[in-house]
């Protein structure tokens, strides 16, 4: 699991955003498109691609998506790459 791999999967659940502007830094509640829809993807997606359970929590205490992988890393299996 690695950032780069976070970001393109992040960016795959958003529409209207262009992928090269999500960069760890990108404050993704700021993102023109966010809404509670785009969360819930976004819970769905790690899910899917990194078996892990993200809450509103989560989300809610992430302000940046570097912040939000840190979460998401934290809460991985050992070995789980």
């Amino acid at each position: 699991m690695n950032i780069q791999e976070f970001i393109e999967n992040f960016a795959a659940q958003l529409d209207e955003t262009d992928e090269a502007l999500i960069t760890p830094e990108t404050q993704f509640k700021q993102l023109d498109e966010w809404s509670s829809l785009t969360a819930l993807s976004i819970i769905a997606m790690v899910d899917d691609e990194y078996d892990v359970i993200v809450k509103g929590n989560d989300i809610i205490n992430s302000d940046t998506i570097q912040d939000l992988f840190d979460a998401v890393k934290s809460k991985r299996k050992p070995g789980a790459d």
